[in-house]
């Protein structure tokens, strides 16, 4: 995963660990909602990482992701079409600052919105998609997750990340 922890952090964090979890999965949510046609997905493992001063002493505040793996099969022709989608998405939301990268095995796109929420689309080695998003830094608390959280206490959901779901549409083939 490409993510930013807050080392250094000048600026003091605007929400708790709580308010930075629940706007990642809205995000999150509305942003598998807006791939048409709809594809499965799963939670993924969330992550938090202490922030620091430079020096690994901890400021009170943590690194806040949440994340989606895209369970149906998006093929090489498509993945273009899936990261545009994406993107036109996030910029109705308000993202900005994009990077882009097209690489044709391997793309990304990453975003960032004016609250300082970070989205990132990365596509793996075999055509596995990933939808990540947080907060580099966020105030210590108490934090929730959605029931069917894979890798969080109480959670009985594991994952293995691999897409094995076919589409006419994304997957351009149906398994032989």
């Amino acid at each position: 995963m490409a993510l930013a922890a807050c080392q250094s952090q000048k600026a003091e964090p605007e929400m708790d660990m709580q308010q930075a979890g629940e706007r990642a999965e809205e995000i999150l949510d509305g942003t598998v909602a807006a791939i048409q046609p709809p594809v499965k997905w799963e939670r993924d493992n969330p992550s938090q990482l202490a922030c620091d001063n430079g020096l690994n002493r901890p400021i009170g505040a943590t690194s806040v992701y949440r994340g989606r793996t895209i369970l149906t099969v998006v093929s090489a022709r498509r993945r273009g079409e899936l990261l545009e989608m994406v993107r036109r998405y996030w910029k109705q939301q308000g993202f900005g600052d994009f990077e882009i990268d097209s690489d044709s095995h391997m793309p990304q796109i990453r975003a960032t919105s004016a609250d300082g929420l970070v989205a990132i689309l990365d596509v793996g080695d075999i055509g596995n998609v990933f939808l990540t998003a947080g907060f580099s830094c966020a105030k210590d608390s108490e934090m929730t997750y959605p029931r069917d959280t894979p890798g969080v206490p109480g959670s009985s959901v594991e994952t293995d990340g691999l897409p094995r779901k076919y589409s006419a549409h994304w997957s351009e083939t149906a398994p032989h």
